[in-house]
């Protein structure tokens, strides 16, 4: 990567921490620092896991055991086990916490107006969109496609939301995976194929799948993002993940099949170079069927 790449990065995020006071001990003159803040805001009015605040902040246990423990000495958080799971662990709020919160909000939105008041009305808009931008750049850069076994239950999860929505789209034609061309565990499981999760933040938002045939294309399967996390880049991640992983197999072609109902899919598998070919399977929900040459 360019020097003056990196280099510009790096000015951008000393701008931004000395703009937004992360800096500083008294992050918003509430006597604590950024990071205790910014759990305190995380944990919210219902609280929540702290497995989940680890897995949003991007933080490791011990850090953020440190943080809540500050927290929990200045009365703002106390932390139960869970109902379900004793070994859950959930942050909540204090009534101390709550009103702590309510100022972190207040300041938070001072500060950002403090921000913009100096620019004139082009130049905020001009920020905010930029903002907006570098925003969903940075989240799309921070999701990570790792394979799992395809009954895991983050599997399990992306694969119902499939069908859900393919079905919430298609009330005259139901889908139903276990028929037509399929993609039952054992064959997206290594070595017959490989299935893939998106995840955000620790959270799926993303599933696919390859099937590998010796002699033969291999089968692009299951491909779905999640409605929250479209816009930003991460179909198209996913879509090369797959054909890489269809290419490491063996297979010089890869095919995938797909519904009108899904325009959005459609449009990104023309836009990455498949063609659309004669059908090749008995898929009854599919309307067009499409094939890559990979390199």
């Amino acid at each position: 990567m360019a020097d003056a790449t990196v280099e510009q990065v790096r000015r951008f995020n000393r701008v931004v921490t000395e703009r937004v006071g992360a800096l500083s001990d008294h992050f918003l003159g509430l006597g604590r620092p950024l990071g205790e803040a910014r759990l305190l805001w995380e944990i919210g009015p219902d609280g929540c896991e702290v497995r989940l605040l680890r897995a949003r902040l991007g933080l490791d246990s011990g850090y953020v055991s440190r943080l809540l423990r500050s927290l929990e000495a200045a009365g703002l958080v106390s932390l139960t086990a869970g109902t379900g799971d004793r070994r859950t662990r959930i942050a909540r709020l204090t009534a101390a916490g709550r009103r702590e919160r309510a100022a972190l909000d207040e300041r938070s939105d001072r500060l950002a107006a403090s921000l913009l008041e100096p620019l004139s009305p082009a130049q905020r808009q001009r920020l905010v969109a930029a903002m907006g931008e570098v925003e969903r750049l940075l989240i799309a850069g921070s999701a990570e496609i790792r394979p799992v076994d395809p009954e895991h239950d983050d599997a399990r999860y992306c694969l119902s939301e499939y069908v859900a929505e393919l079905n919430s789209r298609s009330s005259s034609r139901p889908f139903d995976p276990s028929v037509g061309a399929t993609a039952h565990p054992h064959e997206v499981r290594p070595p017959a194929g490989q299935f893939f999760v998106v995840y955000l933040h620790g959270e799926p938002i993303g599933c696919g799948a390859v099937k590998h045939h010796e002699d033969a294309p291999a089968e692009l399967k299951r491909m779905w993002i999640s409605p929250q996390a479209r816009g930003l880049g991460l179909g198209r991640r996913l879509l090369e993940t797959l054909e890489a992983c269809a290419l490491k197999g063996g297979a010089r072609v890869a095919r995938i099949e797909t519904s009108s109902v899904l325009a959005e899919a459609l449009a990104l598998y023309r836009s990455s170079g498949w063609v659309e070919v004669e059908r090749f399977n008995d898929e009854p929900f599919a309307d067009h069927w499409l094939e890559k040459r990979l390199r």
